[in-house]
């Protein structure tokens, strides 16, 4: 599997190698089997390698062939799942930023349980409104987004949020110290920022835990990702979005949180990890307002 390939052709390449054992299993080459399912045989190593997504014909025909018919289902539902979670941010947002941000909505309104683990900057529920502006000014630029409605999606955002003050929900959250120094807008923005998460801290039903960048690790995640209750996750990259529902995925994602959680520190000690990135913001030199800029990533700067 390449180290460069997308989340999405892995999935795919993870799809080929089932149906590889599933033939292999069978004792037939890719030759035979092809001939069996009367295809040309290079379709069984575009397959294979995830070069070439396969129908569900294709995974109908492929299991009879092999004598496999109960795995159909499971495959079937694999594939739907890695078409379906494939999204293009710049389709996504083409109509403007408020429209994402409104598309949470439901979701968020529906889930009782949030983990969430962000290793650049901070969650988009515990922003405040400078900090979120900055965030969806970057992207709207950064995505040519011709359609400017930034004070429409910030003020989305900052609706949605009541959600961390109404029903009986839980958040678990989990932040890489540098989400604590990664500079967003200017200096006012980010010392306004260290005393909304304090806040946030204090609410009950709120865990929030850092990762010291000198501690010891347990898991080493590349990416952020928000786990919704044990029934989805997301993860979102520069150009894309994955919208993950497999319950193997999940699985593994909730594994990877649980490691990242003991990796954490909680409460005075994560509170003097939030205070010592004020104290270096404090000191930091004022940021002219032509100079400002957004260095995270898209994960914060969509969910």
């Amino acid at each position: 599997m390449s180290a460069r390939a997308t989340p999405v052709v892995q999935a795919r390449q993870a799809l080929g190698g089932r149906l590889r054992e599933i033939r292999t299993d069978a004792n037939l080459t890719g030759r035979e089997l092809a001939a069996l399912c009367g295809w040309h045989f290079t379709k069984i190593s575009k397959i294979e390698h995830g070069t070439q997504a396969p129908s569900e014909q294709d995974i109908q025909v492929w299991c009879r062939a092999c004598r496999a018919e109960e795995r159909i289902p499971d495959l079937i539902a694999t594939a739907r799942a890695i078409e379906s979670m494939y999204i293009e941010w710049t389709r996504h947002v083409r109509l403007g930023l408020q429209r994402s941000q409104a598309s949470l909505v439901d979701l968020y309104e529906k889930t009782k349980l949030f983990r969430g683990y962000e290793n650049t900057v901070l969650p988009g529920l515990f922003h405040t409104a400078d900090y979120a502006t900055a965030i969806l000014t970057f992207w709207n630029t950064f995505l040519d987004i011709a359609h400017n409605d930034i004070d429409l999606a910030v003020a989305t955002r900052m609706q949605r949020q009541h959600i961390l003050y109404t029903g009986t929900r839980r958040f678990i959250f989990i932040l890489e110290e540098q989400t604590l120094h990664t500079r967003v807008g200017g200096t006012e923005v980010m010392l306004g920022q260290p005393d909304r998460l304090l806040a946030v801290m204090s609410l009950p039903r709120i865990s929030l835990g850092v990762i010291p960048a000198a501690g010891q690790r347990h898991c080493l995640a590349q990416g952020s990702f928000w786990i919704f209750d044990d029934n989805r996750v997301q993860t979102e990259g520069i150009s894309a979005g994955l919208d993950i529902t497999q319950p193997r995925e999940i699985d593994l994602h909730v594994k990877a949180f649980a490691l990242l959680r003991k990796s954490a520190v909680y409460g005075q000690a994560a509170r003097e990890l939030i205070h010592q990135a004020l104290t270096k913001h404090q000191h930091a030199k004022p940021t002219p307002h032509h100079a400002q800029t957004v260095d995270g990533d898209i994960h914060a700067g969509k969910s």
